[in-house]
């Protein structure tokens, strides 16, 4: 069984390098754009089954993508950045690029942010649970940090390892029915033209 995790499209604020976490921000026309280029994807991988976030940027990217009736799951919300909300990746390096590393490792939270390990436990129950539901391959769509913590759940791929999913893109891990705890990669960033080194999640 395969779990296809597409990450939404190019938001507004993923155009500014500004961190969403579990804030909101329309996809620009570029995000728009690539959604709609991933429509074909979807065809071709016919998943069983469709999920997302329940945040507006997958919504809209799901609806984009031919799911606008499919149902959300807040488990699969993106990692709640805290105090770092809204602030750009620029202005973050620029006052200690060695803690945003940090962050981006999975190794230091933010005043009021979610732990690594409690977000990637989230996305993981989430993902099992959706798993475990049915039969089929299926289609997630859901945030770039999401995508990095399924990694880490199901691959011990850790967070540093990993770089930025583009939006509007697909991760393809393949399962064994039934064992929901390891999975083996089967594809990554598919339907990039280059990589996303904007890391605005």
């Amino acid at each position: 069984m395969r779990l296809i995790l597409m990450r939404h499209g190019e938001t507004t604020w993923n155009a500014q390098s500004r961190l969403q976490g579990q804030d909101n921000s329309d996809l620009s026309e570029r995000g728009i754009e690539q959604a709609r280029r991933f429509s074909a994807f979807v065809r071709a991988l016919k998943p069983a089954r469709v999920v997302s976030s329940d945040l507006g940027r997958t919504r809209q990217t799901a609806e984009l993508i031919g799911h606008g009736d499919c149902p959300s799951d807040a488990r699969l919300r993106e990692w709640d950045m805290g105090s770092w909300t809204g602030r750009t990746k620029p202005d973050l390096i620029a006052a200690d690029a060695e803690l945003y590393h940090a962050w981006r490792a999975g190794t230091y939270t933010p005043e009021g942010s979610e732990p690594w390990a409690v977000f990637r436990d989230r996305v993981a129950g989430g993902l099992r649970h959706w798993l475990a539901a049915g039969s089929g391959d299926l289609l997630a769509v859901v945030h770039g940090g999401v995508i990095r913590a399924a990694l880490d759940a199901f691959l011990q791929m850790p967070p540093a390892r990993v770089i930025p999913v583009t939006p509007g893109t697909g991760t393809i891990l393949s399962f064994t029915p039934g064992v929901w705890e390891t999975a083996q990669l089967e594809g990554y960033n598919i339907g990039a033209v280059v990589p996303d080194l904007s890391v605005a999640d």
